[in-house]
């Protein structure tokens, strides 16, 4: 990744965020209400935390058929991705509770879904916060060399095909996650010397990440050897659940800022880019079936990317409230704010903007 750091435009003419923050700041101070998670938040947790583990005792205390585990490895990839989506996400933001202690623990859970709470952090509320969907910045448009999510990236003779095999890649998210993406981050960022929030020493973080990681395989793998389950089953299943997490979340990421409504704007000669911090997150991010009250509840409000880049703070249980205060001051400032009415017009438009990527671009000038 990219090292020079870009900077933003300070001067905002339109004075679009201070008219936006202000907005929404009387909305909460108005209806005396907390910008943090209510009881519908926790409700949820309780919820996705059954859903998470409840087949996960099953399987070690029930003798079943092979083919009942995996259905039930299945449910415990989806309890995995919402748990990801709405409790570690809100935790790992600070936006979960008004006490720090909660939010830690509700970060924390990263650590049973096979991540670590440093290298999420640096590569999603530093990185791809704010260098949304800025080419060597955003580790979120890093995919090597396989998939090309932006002009910007070399193009290969393969791209040509990644609208079809990349579906089946997005599925391998959390599974590296578990194996090998965290030693890779951790490594790359003490080297650059990244953190969030208070540093912590290079030793800490990484006997955190060793002993997690072991406890993490203790849990998942050696546990359910030893007591009888054959080995194949285990990582067949372990890779079953990782699978079906790691899909949901990457399509769900992938709607956001892999669309070709979005933009991905390049820094000048002087590593500016054209425009504020908070515009720029208009330019680069999407919404998707905002009214779908079945994809607001699971997504954790990632369907309102634009909410939630404007202000990650704010619990995701506020954003469908929010969003009309967001798109009025954006229309009044002849900004963008884009919004797909589906998760189905999304997924189409994603799929077919990574068709246009992969076209070899001296035959498309």
């Amino acid at each position: 990744m990219n090292t020079n750091t870009p900077t933003f435009a300070k001067q905002d003419n339109l004075k679009f965020f201070r008219t936006l923050n202000s907005r929404v700041n009387s909305y909460f101070k108005d209806n005396n209400i907390k910008k943090t998670g209510n009881w519908k938040l926790h409700l949820k947790a309780i919820i996705l935390f059954t859903v998470f583990l409840t087949p996960y005792f099953l399987i070690l205390t029930l003798d079943m058929p092979f083919w009942l585990m995996l259905i039930l490895s299945v449910v415990i990839g989806i309890g995995m991705a919402g748990l990801g989506m709405n409790v570690m996400h809100d935790g790992n933001h600070g936006a979960y509770s008004t006490k720090s202690w909660v939010n830690k623990i509700m970060g924390g859970t990263i650590y049973i879904l096979a991540g670590n709470v440093y290298n999420w952090q640096v590569q999603h509320n530093v990185l791809h916060h704010t260098y949304t969907n800025i080419h060597g910045h955003d580790e979120d448009l890093d995919a090597g060399r396989i998939i090309r999510f932006t002009k910007e990236a070399e193009w290969y003779r393969f791209h040509k095909f990644q609208h079809y095999y990349s579906v089946f890649l997005y599925g391998l998210l959390t599974f590296n996650w578990a194996l090998t993406t965290d030693f890779k981050q951790m490594r790359a960022y003490l080297k650059r010397k990244l953190s969030y929030g208070e540093p912590k020493s290079p030793k800490i973080l990484w006997t955190t990440l060793i002993i997690t990681k072991a406890i993490y395989v203790a849990i998942w793998i050696v546990l359910p050897i030893v007591i009888g389950i054959a080995w194949w089953k285990v990582l067949i299943g372990f890779f079953v659940m990782h699978y079906t997490a790691g899909l949901i979340l990457s399509i769900v990421f992938q709607l956001a800022h892999v669309v070709d409504e979005t933009t991905n704007p390049v820094p000048n000669a002087e590593g500016e880019i054209e425009n504020t911090w908070a515009i720029h997150q208009l330019y680069t991010t999407a919404n998707f079936a905002p009214k779908n009250a079945v994809v607001n509840w699971f997504t954790g409000g990632l369907n309102h990317q634009i909410e939630h880049h404007l202000f990650p703070n704010i619990s995701h249980v506020h954003y469908g409230k929010i969003a009309d205060i967001i798109k009025q001051t954006a229309k009044e400032c002849n900004l963008p704010y884009h919004e797909f009415k589906t998760t189905r017009g999304a997924i189409i438009a994603h799929f077919k903007h990574l068709r246009d990527l992969g076209m070899n671009p001296a035959l498309s000038v």
